[in-house]
């Protein structure tokens, strides 16, 4: 059985695919389905759901339904680009430490340690902060908190990979360590680094809308956690404002989970045996 057929016989997982795609889809299609901007003032504040603002209005009159649709594109750019990062970072820094060990690996494996037991939330808080709060420095305040277990997972990979008899033929062949590392080890220690991103993408949303809650988001942009931090003060009386949003995440974040068990077990081949 292929690996699309086993990732697509389980429902749970085709579930999370088709509803990730979706909210995917209206993040791409925002400008085509809306005709203003997330920030345009269209009526009164706090309009409750109903015609004309299927989603209602928020503290100062802009449309909720916008804001989803808007907030989704900020969301999930950061969600994916900071796990792009940390994935380079954590592949790279890996894979040296557990191809080359010794003294290397000790090195290597230090440094991830030193992240590692900082508190990663408040690490992500203070680098946001000294950098400005900006869509960039949230990239990067994610990525530095997020790099170390990916290391971890492929430098677990590399280990046990490196002594492999394919391994051996390529370094009998003549081929450099660079050679090796990224064309023989790299591709056969590739499906825990792609179930892994698959669940980082949703943690890193989680993160951005907690910093952006606590008001370290960037100002011009609107995602989900700036819409629920502005609109806090209304919860009690608007509880649409923070719930949708809300909702939102944990959507994203459920589909994101469903899809990296679904992996998991397409990737696994004692599954596919």
């Amino acid at each position: 059985m292929s690996f699309a057929a086993r990732f697509l016989s389980r429902p749970v997982p085709l579930f999370g695919f088709v509803v990730f795609a979706a909210i995917v889809a209206i993040a791409l299609a925002a400008p085509l389905l809306f005709a203003h901007g997330p920030m345009a003032i269209v009526g009164m504040p706090l309009r409750p759901p109903g015609p004309g603002l299927p989603a209602g209005s928020d503290v100062i009159g802009r449309d909720m339904a916008v804001g989803l649709a808007y907030g989704a594109r900020i969301s999930l750019l950061v969600g994916v680009a900071s796990t792009c990062c940390a994935v380079g970072i954590g592949v790279l820094l890996g894979a040296v430490a557990g191809y080359y060990g010794g003294v290397v690996d000790d090195l290597l494996m230090q440094i991830t340690e030193f992240f590692q037991i900082i508190p990663a939330f408040m690490l992500a808080m203070v680098l946001v902060a000294f950098l400005q709060p900006s869509l960039s420095s949230t990239v990067i305040g994610i990525t530095l908190i997020t790099w170390p277990q990916v290391a971890r997972v492929v430098r677990g990979q590399f280990l046990s990979l490196r002594s492999r008899e394919f391994v051996e033929a390529a370094r009998v062949l003549g081929m450099s360590d660079a050679r090796i590392i990224f064309t023989q080890v790299l591709p056969n220690a590739l499906p825990p680094i792609v179930v892994i991103s698959s669940m980082m993408v949703g943690n890193a949303i989680l993160t951005e809308s907690a910093l952006s809650f606590l008001g370290l988001g960037d100002p011009d942009l609107l995602s989900w956690g700036t819409m629920i931090g502005s609109s806090r003060v209304a919860m009690w009386v608007a509880w649409w404002t923070t719930v949708l949003p809300g909702v939102c995440i944990m959507v994203t974040v459920l589909a994101l989970n469903f899809i990296g068990d679904g992996l998991n077990d397409a990737l696994n081949p004692r599954r596919g045996r």
